[in-house]
């Protein structure tokens, strides 16, 4: 029997639904409207798609959203004092830095740059570590996503073997300490393979939850698949026939595992509806913080 599939892009509708409600309510009592600000350096095709996208989204759940343009041969000064700007900005309250950046700037120095409660895709080392802690400010937007896709789901994580392919910073590494955290879709035994890991195969059959973040196109076959494990695929390759297609081989994976997620409609949709789930979150944090100055 075939796997069922992990419908991503319905669930996404369903959680931005619920965003919206809760801004509707949050701007009717604060008097704000969250406003998510992205900057876009260069021309990349698929970073305008996904600004595009990301613009779209915010204003469908009744955000605010700004495009700032910089062009391909901005200065890394230029572009840290643009997020200085947007630091200091009080209506602005996520900002999202678009990657890759241009050669001659360097990313870490203007991820770090970003205020750590205006960090709503989670790459600050201060919300890094508040992760790690198990006290996350803000959740990665796509491991966040994948824990919520497996919650509503109704995919048990609790003691469950979870391995997850791939240790980058903005997926792999977070991906593992939220499953690993105490509560609702955490508690797993988590295992995280990489290029250097031996007997791959061999470790993937283990997996009850298996994660492929590893940006090759359809690495994962059938044969390194546990009947019935919950396949989440996080890649999204193009193939020289133009087709995108994941880091699973979904046609023959999907005829072992229990559960599977298409590309596209799988977890795309849900790093974008989490990116809002974090703005919003950064909203709240903000009045929080303004209303208790205005005590004091």
């Amino acid at each position: 029997m075939a796997a069922a599939l992990l419908d991503g892009k319905a669930l996404a509708a369903r959680i931005q639904a619920e965003i919206a409600e809760e801004v509707r309510a949050f701007t009717a009592q604060m008097h704000v409207t969250p406003c998510l600000a992205a900057v876009l350096v260069g021309e990349n095709p698929a970073s305008e798609v996904y600004v595009r996208n990301k613009r779209l989204a915010s204003e469908r759940v009744g955000m605010t959203s700004r495009l700032i343009r910089m062009d391909s041969q901005t200065s890394q000064h230029k572009l840290l004092a643009l997020v200085a700007q947007l630091n200091a900005d009080t209506a602005v309250h996520g900002i999202l830095i678009q990657l890759p950046l241009p050669k001659q700037i360097d990313s870490h120095a203007v991820l770090c740059a970003v205020s750590p409660l205006k960090d709503v895709d989670a790459f600050h080392p201060e919300n890094v570590g508040l992760l790690v802690q198990g006290t996350p400010r803000f959740a990665p937007c796509t491991p966040y996503g994948v824990q919520q896709l497996l919650i509503r789901s109704g995919i048990e994580t609790a003691g469950r073997h979870a391995v997850v392919l791939g240790r980058s910073d903005i997926v792999g590494k977070p991906m593992a300490n939220l499953l690993v955290q105490r509560g609702p879709g955490g508690d797993a035994t988590v295992t995280i393979c990489h290029s250097k890991t031996r007997d791959l195969a061999a470790i993937t059959r283990q997996a009850d939850i298996l994660i492929a973040a590893i940006g090759q196109a359809q690495f994962v076959k059938a044969d390194m698949v546990k009947p019935g494990a919950a396949v989440v695929d996080v890649g999204m390759n193009r193939l020289d026939s133009g087709k995108l297609v994941g880091d699973v081989d979904f046609d023959a994976v999907k005829e072992v595992a229990g559960h599977i997620t298409p590309v596209p409609g799988g977890v795309g949709p849900l790093t974008v509806t989490m990116l809002l789930k974090n703005t919003l979150s950064a909203a709240i944090l903000s009045a929080v913080k303004r209303d208790l100055l205005n005590t004091d």
